[in-house]
């Protein structure tokens, strides 16, 4: 039966091995559906599509191997990721998706997104997403020395956690208001994303709202076929 697939927040990181392990098996497990969707945050950090480094060209090679097998490859930047781009996408045969994306869900129109824009309350993080999907920033940065970029990801990573660290768990949450402004603005009665690890499925006047989790403890995904939507979880450490 046709099926899309979606994942996201992944946070794929040399220190944990076990989840690009359980990417793997997870791509190999829907080497037969029409699409995969990775809504951003792919990888931990990303310095760039430059990377050489070795958990980047196995990722490669993954993503690369699943595409050549038949399915659509879509990947969305997020947060973390913020910097892959073009380069990585056509290496590993997918398409580089724009946040936000439209797109016809068997019939229903979805509106894809990381999920980070959503969050509005979180003033500080807001500014500094207007700078960092910034193409004019964005290659300023990328004309800097790879070593340079990978220590700028280490210490953005621990700005982030130090941030979130002293931040509530609503200011870190969607903003309910924004949610309806983008479906409205978008025309879509139905919304996918990721970014906030809350996974669950929201309905409200605007919609339909599925939210994906983070490979944590477990993995998440969504599958949608032409008549059902369901969010699942497997193991990732066994």
């Amino acid at each position: 039966m046709s099926s899309t697939c979606f994942i996201s927040d992944l946070h794929l990181d040399p220190a944990r091995p076990a989840v690009t392990r359980a990417l793997a098996g997870y791509l190999d497990r829907h080497r037969q559906c029409d699409q995969l969707y990775i809504l951003g945050d792919l990888f931990e950090a990303w310095p760039g599509d430059d990377d050489d480094s070795p958990l980047a060209a196995r990722v490669l090679r993954l993503l690369r191997d699943f595409s050549a097998a038949g399915p659509g490859l879509f990947i969305m930047p997020g947060n973390r990721d913020f910097l892959l781009g073009r380069r990585f996408c056509d290496a590993a045969g997918a398409s580089l998706l724009p946040d936000p994306t439209v797109i016809d869900l068997y019939g229903e129109p979805t509106l894809l997104m990381h999920g980070d824009s959503l969050c509005t309350l979180d003033s500080d993080y807001q500014q500094f997403r207007r700078t960092a999907r910034d193409p004019a920033w964005q290659s300023q940065l990328l004309a800097q020395p790879l070593a340079q970029r990978r220590a700028l990801a280490t210490r953005l990573r621990a700005m982030s956690r130090e941030a979130g660290s002293m931040k509530s768990e609503d200011i870190m949450d969607v903003t309910p208001a924004e949610v309806d402004r983008a479906m409205a603005a978008h025309g879509a009665r139905q919304l996918i994303h990721g970014h906030t690890h809350r996974p669950a499925r929201h309905e409200s006047p605007a919609g339909l709202r599925w939210v994906l989790g983070a490979w944590e403890q477990c993995g998440w995904a969504i599958e949608a076929k032409i008549d059902e939507i369901d969010l699942m979880n497997f193991n990732i450490y066994q």
